[in-house]
């Protein structure tokens, strides 16, 4: 009989990375929980996950919470992971505003800010200004743990992700901008992610949100633009160049009007918010009677999404029916997604998803019309648990999945 060669230790060392991962991904999702059930759900043995749970100690990731008795044997020491292990800071650019979140590995927020930008201000200026925003977010995490694990942050645009250039980001009028190069230069002396804002949140509303516990996700994010992420299987979909889900920018109306991108009648021409509000502005132009008259006097940047869904709520007809047409486009464009994809849940987030009690009824018309009856019939369509938040919460899952890995 062949001798069968021992393991190499490049092999042992990814066996226990893998075996650390899982210890990791458990801890997450079912602590607290004692060692003896980590080593069923895991399927390692029990001296394997004691040695593994006593190098996650020293690295002061997990933590302790005391004794559990199940009425027989010898009481259990349950564990989770330690909300003091380090923090984490997620920063979202987007086009009339910055956010940054500060959390703990918990993860629970440390400290949150938000500023207003001008739409259409140079690259230079903004970055400029988040970074003085990051470093304000790095001193408020110190207060809860010297461990800076890590920085996300999150553009609507198409982004390389291995490099962290934004490529093309059409509402933000942005091209081939280094932003982790960029941010590099500041030595924080962690690990920097740039990605595109509906990616980070369709990781965040997985690991945090409305779709925990569902591998085959669909997430659009109904801002300025009309941002998309795809999780299969568990994982975000990039594609071939890493700048798939611009679903957005899938053609509507060829003869409609000019996209940002350059194309003409993109979807996402028709489910924005300005899409949304020129409906109001150019209804009251041809003298149709509606509550917003009285609040809006100025010109088009006067109307808020915030301010129809309020008149909607109070029954004003004008503002149901705009949502309402919206609502329509937006199923149009998820029905034919159902098809290609099928995924198992869709979830809106961005400012638009505050209006879902009107939005959905009109998409799901549409889509029940238009999609497949085996995509539509078990289909989901929620809206985003964080709203507005989702990309910031998104960036602490993207930081957070990289430790749980633990390849940083």
């Amino acid at each position: 009989m062949t001798k069968q060669a021992a393991p190499k230790t490049g092999d042992q060392a990814l066996v226990r990375q893998i075996n650390l991962a899982l210890i990791m991904h458990s801890l997450r999702t079912q602590a607290p929980i004692s060692r003896a059930s980590l080593s069923q759900t895991t399927n390692l043995n029990k001296t394997t996950v004691s040695d593994l749970i006593n190098e996650l100690n020293k690295r002061g990731f997990v933590k302790e919470l005391g004794m559990q008795s199940s009425g027989t044997g010898r009481p259990a020491t349950l564990l989770t992971l330690n909300p003091q292990a380090g923090y984490i800071v997620s920063a979202e650019i987007a086009v009339d505003f910055l956010e940054v979140l500060v959390t703990d590995f918990a993860p629970q927020a440390i400290w949150q800010a938000k500023e207003p930008i001008r739409p259409g201000t140079s690259p230079e200026i903004v970055l400029n200004r988040l970074i003085e925003m990051l470093r304000q977010a790095s001193a408020k995490g110190q207060t809860v743990s010297k461990n800076f694990l890590g920085l996300a942050v999150g553009v609507p645009g198409m982004v390389d992700f291995a490099t962290g250039t934004i490529l093309f980001a059409p509402n933000l009028k942005w091209r081939n901008v280094p932003l982790r190069p960029w941010l590099e230069q500041e030595n924080f002396g962690v690990p920097i992610f740039v990605d595109n804002e509906a990616n980070m949140a369709t990781l965040g509303e997985h690991y945090f949100g409305a779709a925990k516990g569902y591998n085959e996700v669909l997430y659009l994010s109904a801002n300025v633009g009309l941002g998309g992420g795809l999780l299969r299987n568990g994982q975000l979909y990039r594609g071939a160049n890493g700048v798939a889900a611009e679903y957005g920018h899938m053609t509507l109306d060829p003869h409609g009007e000019r996209c940002n991108c350059g194309n003409y009648g993109c979807w996402e021409t028709f489910v924005n918010q300005d899409a949304l509000c020129k409906k109001i502005v150019q209804a009251l132009q041809r003298g149709e009677s509606s509550s917003l008259a009285e609040k809006i006097q100025g010109p088009q940047d006067c109307v808020t999404v915030e301010m129809i869904v309020e008149a909607a709520q109070a029954g004003d007809r004008l503002a149901i029916h705009a949502i309402q047409e919206v609502g329509r486009y937006l199923g149009i464009g998820i029905a034919s997604l159902l098809n290609a994809l099928n995924p198992e849940i869709v979830v809106l987030g961005g400012i638009l998803s505050i209006a879902s009690e009107f939005l959905f009824p009109a998409a799901n018309d549409e889509i029940q019309k238009r999609a497949l009856p085996w995509n539509r019939e078990t289909l989901k369509i929620v809206r985003a648990a964080h709203g507005s938040d989702a990309c910031v919460k998104g960036g602490v899952a993207t930081v957070y999945q990289s430790v749980l890995s633990l390849t940083t």
